[in-house]
């Protein structure tokens, strides 16, 4: 024990193996157990930024997807206002197509109006021509 306290004043220290150290056996404890503490804690930040490189692929798959709906969405809203313009130029032609189809019939009805007053007259003059006779 004399012998270790005479190596403790000039810096050398046994170990629990009884080799010689230069640091005593508190601080080679304490730092052997912050270098532990050390290890543990870069394993913790390399699983962190594994999981973070791993939830930001998912953010990027996501936003990729998310980005294709919108353009598929935008898509289905420009299309269905394209068939809604068609239907109403459709529309709009029926029912300019329903106006001249009325006006050929309000003319086909004057027409025939006036072939019935003409029948009229010609059967008229017929029965007074066979009295006549």
């Amino acid at each position: 024990m004399a012998a270790d306290k005479t190596l403790a004043r000039s810096g050398l220290y046994f170990d629990e193996l009884n080799k010689i150290r230069v640091l005593e056996p508190e601080v080679a404890q304490q730092t052997t157990e912050l270098r532990d503490e050390c290890r543990g804690f870069v394993d913790k930040i390399n699983d962190f930024h594994e999981l973070a490189d791993h939830f930001m692929g998912v953010a990027d798959r996501l936003r990729d997807a998310v980005e294709k709906e919108k353009l598929s969405a935008l898509g289905a809203r420009n299309m269905l206002k394209s068939i809604s313009k068609q239907r109403e130029a459709q529309q709009l032609q029926l029912q300019a197509l329903i106006g001249e189809k009325k006006l050929e019939l309000e003319r086909l009805r004057i027409q025939h109006d006036s072939l019935q007053q003409t029948e009229a007259e010609q059967q008229e003059f017929i029965e007074q021509f066979i009295t006549q006779k």
